[in-house]
């Protein structure tokens, strides 16, 4: 009998009926004046006068007409550079132990984001909600005597001067709590090592040694490490040295466009359970089995806003325009995508943190992740966002009964003069690309009225190219770093297009695939 699973098991289900839900409006409204009042004195609280707003008979109102909209670059230039060189109270009190280095897929090189102790302690309280959350899900007393695998990036954290820096799953292993070390997984040791492949290597070599209950990490990086395991102990799937894996908790990223190739891997089912830890903190967490759909954590540090997601309102660099509403979260609608903006513990204020959201359920505050503000292809009006792509490649997998885990796409204007939108699938199929251009084709027009008027206006047509799905790995490793938080660009310009384009052909010259 499992009896310290039953404990365990006890206790999370003891914490869940002792925990009530907070009111999710005057939670947020007690978060944003905590966040005011704790900042007022820094140079960003006087500049931007968070007293006033303080005493004003509406702060949330008075926040969103006194505060700008902040993408990185804005803030960094104007106010965290001053952190970098030293420089106390800018947008938080006092300086940040770390600053979070974002592999993400926005801007020429990394970011380097301000990580406070309070978010540190935020990200490890929603770790804690997560854990709670579990008493909701089906799981057996022997799941909580089982490993978790966490696969992220290196926690050999870089010193710099009287910080440290690294990605935020880097950040967050370093600091997780004493009592949860004996079930971490790779270990310190292994955590530790800076190279990624280096790093699966061991994992690979080490796995039959771990009773791995859980996984947790984003599905691509996820996925190549499940398959150098099984490549390594010559398996047919993951079970096979991992019997008792339950739970996969996927993160960062929408898992729909990996599941079938992630299915793949296993030999049988287990309970995936989505997670939303970006750089800037821990933002939602799915609650509840029967959903892909997350809860934003209203009540643990961040303030949410939510701006229409709409070409009017959104430059060419996926930030916003100066006079993009911003809806409050009591105003907000089901089904209707969103920017996401965020003001947090770590001094980030009215930041578009980049991702764009749905509401699924508005009385459950619950979300899903639809794409990313710069992932919004409309050079010759064809509106297509992240999540209509994610559809259509998902009808391909169904329709040719493939898996394509991967994909980029860019308008790309070719030697006729014409625009077409040209697609990049990491897949292996026999099917013909002119096969797979006309049914992407169609199933964009059927899903999506504007790309039909610009199908029969500028834009002329589609074109597929068909690559291994291990060249995308590669490309990011090539162009930032593999593993960690690490996200493939799903639209491109014309320049960085070529760029890949360029890149895919010396990688199959190699004959390696």
């Amino acid at each position: 009998m499992a009896i310290r699973g039953s404990i365990i098991k006890g206790l999370i289900d003891l914490r869940d009926t002792i925990v009530s839900e907070p009111d999710a409006i005057k939670a947020q409204k007690e978060v944003l004046k905590n966040l005011l009042e704790k900042a007022k004195d820094t140079s960003f609280g006087k500049f931007y006068k968070f007293s006033e707003i303080l005493d004003s008979e509406d702060i949330v109102k008075a926040f969103a007409e006194h505060v700008p909209y902040f993408d990185y670059n804005k803030l960094n230039e104007r106010w965290w550079s001053q952190i970098h060189e030293g420089a106390e109270d800018i947008t938080w009190p006092g300086k940040p132990h770390y600053f979070a280095l974002s592999s993400g897929t926005t801007g020429k090189s990394s970011k380097r984001i301000p990580v406070t102790d309070e978010m540190v302690e935020s990200i490890r309280n929603a770790g804690i909600k997560q854990v709670g959350a579990l008493s909701n899900f089906n799981l057996e007393p022997e799941f909580f005597e089982k490993e978790i695998m966490m696969l992220g990036s290196s926690t050999d954290l870089h010193h710099e001067g009287d910080h440290e820096e690294g990605e935020i799953s880097g950040i967050s292993a370093s600091n997780i709590p004493f009592w949860f070390r004996s079930y971490y997984k790779p270990g310190e040791e292994i955590a530790k090592i800076d190279d990624w492949d280096k790093r699966v290597e061991k994992i690979a070599e080490n796995a039959k040694s771990w009773d791995i209950g859980a996984l947790s990490g984003i599905p691509s990086w996820m996925e190549l490490m499940m398959k150098k395991v099984i490549e390594h102990h010559n398996v047919k799937n993951i079970h096979e040295v991992w019997p008792n894996l339950q739970v996969y908790a996927s993160g960062g990223v929408a898992f729909e466009p990996y599941e079938k190739s992630f299915n793949a891997l296993l030999g049988k089912p287990i309970q995936v359970i989505d997670t939303y830890l970006a750089s800037e903190g821990f933002l939602a967490l799915q609650e509840r089995p029967d959903t892909h759909s997350m809860k934003l954590i209203l009540d643990n540090g961040i303030y949410f806003e939510f701006v229409p997601f709409e070409p009017d309102y959104i430059n060419q660099d996926g930030s916003l325009t100066d006079d993009a509403p911003v809806i409050p979260l009591n105003e907000v609608e089901e089904e209707k995508d969103y920017v996401l903006l965020i003001s947090t513990v770590s001094g980030a204020w009215r930041y578009i943190i980049g991702d764009t959201i749905k509401f699924t359920d508005k009385e459950k505050y619950e979300i899903r992740i639809t794409g990313r503000t710069k992932f919004f292809l409309n050079v010759v009006g064809s509106q297509l966002s992240v999540n209509k792509m994610n559809d259509a490649v998902k009808a391909l997998e169904e329709k040719f009964d493939i898996k394509i885990p991967e994909f980029t796409i860019a308008a790309k204007r070719f030697e006729d003069g014409e625009f077409y939108h040209s697609w990049y699938l990491g897949t292996e199929t026999s099917a013909s690309e002119d096969e797979l251009a006309e049914a992407l084709d169609q199933s964009l027009k059927d899903a999506n009225k504007n790309y039909g008027v610009a199908r029969s206006k500028a834009l002329k047509g589609v074109k597929v190219t068909v690559v291994p799905p291990e060249i995308f790995p590669e490309w990011s490793g090539a162009n930032k770093k593999k593993g960690g938080q690490v996200k493939m660009e799903k639209v491109m310009n014309e320049e960085k297009f070529a760029q890949f384009e360029e890149f895919v052909k010396k990688e199959l010259k190699t004959n390696k695939y």
